[in-house]
């Protein structure tokens, strides 16, 4: 083996990998230099402009997307503003078709009161005419059944004309006041 001071020159003497020679390390030196200087001028201007490229993209696009989205929420507001409105008009409508239901209803009602309480009264009109036209006929058969009654329990007769209507008056009045009589009895224990 060697010893220790002789392998110091031993590799002093021969070639060292890692301490270039003076004329590589001015070549290199030169070639790193032009290297940079393209590097400097041609690529890292377009890596530059991609990138401003790239960031005017990504903030556009945000600033885009806000535009759109405050456009999105006065759309919505607008539309529920519409909303509201519409909901108000329609309220206010179906109140007014209530309404004009509720004033139909009530002059349907007046105009059928009307009608009902006309068609009483010519009701009431009709039977009275009927009532009177039935006494009268009653009047003339009863006066003429009551003189032969008349005549055959007193066993004369009774033809003379005139004294058969004031018999029949005579008797048919009697009734008359007797009959009001009872409706006026029925009407005060009504009340």
């Amino acid at each position: 083996m060697m010893p220790a001071a002789n392998t110091a020159v031993v590799l002093a003497g021969e070639f060292n990998p890692v301490v270039p020679k003076g004329d590589e390390l001015v070549i290199g030196t030169i070639a790193f230099l032009i290297i940079f200087v393209i590097f400097w001028k041609k690529l890292l201007p377009n890596i530059k402009k991609t990138l401003d490229e790239r960031t005017d993209a990504i903030e556009g696009g945000m600033h885009r997307a806000e535009e759109a989205q405050a456009a999105a929420a006065a759309l919505q507001e607008e539309y529920q503003r519409n909303l509201t409105e519409a909901r108000h008009e329609a309220a206010k409508i179906t109140q007014h078709a209530r309404e004009q239901g509720a004033e139909i209803v009530a002059r349907m009602r007046a105009e059928g009161t009307e009608q009902r309480e006309n068609l009483v009264a010519g009701g009431r009109a009709q039977l009275d005419a009927d009532a009177a036209a039935t006494r009268a006929a009653l009047k003339g058969d009863l006066g003429t059944l009551a003189i032969q009654l008349a005549s055959k329990i007193v066993g004369e007769s009774l033809e003379d004309e005139a004294r058969q209507r004031g018999t029949v008056d005579r008797f048919l009045a009697e009734l008359e006041a007797k009959a009001d009589a009872a409706s006026e009895a029925t009407a005060k224990a009504g009340a």
